[in-house]
């Protein structure tokens, strides 16, 4: 049977598939224009996923109420501007930097969730917490506080824009779980029609967005239909792993493990983008692997 320790993981490959695929949309479209792209393209294989789960669960009986809407809205809204803010930082920083700043959503959401929705983790799941944190930080420590030193505390520095973004991705990892739990449903039927509501309502605003802001981007999204579709087919195929593993746990636990995002993200930097990264990246990736190591044997005993 699947559980949540093996979507996640299956989840943090496809977002690094993804997001490396945006980085070169990135290239084309403006950050906003490759952020519709994950929606727009990726809502047919979400309406997909989602009637074949229905079909596999046509017993179990659902209701939206006004719970699952007001998260699962906030929800959407603040994916959509996460994904934003990380497509912008992969446009200043390397592949590997930029997704290092985002990953401080692991020890965001533990800290939100406890205030927000009282969902306290064991000191063990804390300390996998921490340990991932120190591991992403140390692999760029002089990019994440060379802002401070240099007195470049604007608004729009990589390193603020990349912290906006963990804490984006944060709220939308805790409102669409109590969005899956308010329909009482099986997990997977559960994140699926959260999926399938999400996506739908991220491709209208996206898509207004881009209209307002550039309408010409759509011309250019026409021009690199391939790559569109392959960012939209890996962000749902990622989307189903995290929708459905942070149904099941705690979306802080499931952060923590998907730490492991960062060591795929490496493997792209260097092997796809061509991206030199320093020996101190040997220190955060054992930092980072010990973390899922503690997450591991804490949930094994």
């Amino acid at each position: 049977m699947i559980n949540w320790i093996t979507l996640t993981l299956f989840a943090a490959l496809m977002q690094s598939v993804r997001t490396a695929g945006q980085k070169e949309l990135a290239t084309k479209v403006s950050p906003v224009a490759a952020t519709h792209v994950r929606y727009l393209f990726g809502l047919p294989f979400a309406l997909m996923y989602f009637y074949f789960v229905l079909q596999v669960h046509a017993d179990e009986q659902w209701q939206l109420g006004a719970r699952f809407y007001i998260y699962a809205t906030a929800a959407a809204v603040a994916q959509i501007l996460a994904t934003a803010c990380l497509v912008s930082v992969l446009t200043k920083r390397n592949f590997a930097v930029g997704t290092a700043l985002s990953k401080t959503e692991a020890l965001i959401t533990a800290v939100l969730a406890a205030i927000l929705f009282a969902e306290y983790l064991s000191w063990i799941a804390w300390l996998t917490v921490v340990v991932g944190i120190v591991g992403v930080l140390m692999l760029n420590r002089n990019l994440v506080f060379s802002d401070l030193f240099r007195g470049g505390l604007s608004i729009g520095s990589a390193t603020y824009i990349g912290i906006a973004s963990g804490v984006f991705f944060s709220f939308t990892s805790l409102f669409l779980r109590q969005a899956s739990l308010s329909l009482n449903v099986s997990p997977i039927l559960a994140a699926s029609i959260t999926l399938a509501f999400m996506v739908s309502l991220q491709t209208l605003i996206s898509g207004v967005w881009v209209w307002i802001e550039d309408r010409q981007q759509f011309k250019t999204l026409a021009r690199t239909k391939g790559l569109c579709t392959f960012v939209g087919i890996t962000s749902v195929l990622g989307s189903i792993g995290w929708f459905t593993a942070m149904t099941m746990q705690y979306p802080a636990l499931v952060k923590a493990l998907g730490q492991i995002e960062f060591i795929f993200a490496l493997i792209l930097s260097g092997q796809v983008f061509k991206e030199k990264n320093t020996r101190r990246e040997l220190v955060g990736m054992f930092c980072i692997v010990a973390s899922v190591v503690i997450l591991m044997l804490s949930r094994l005993f």
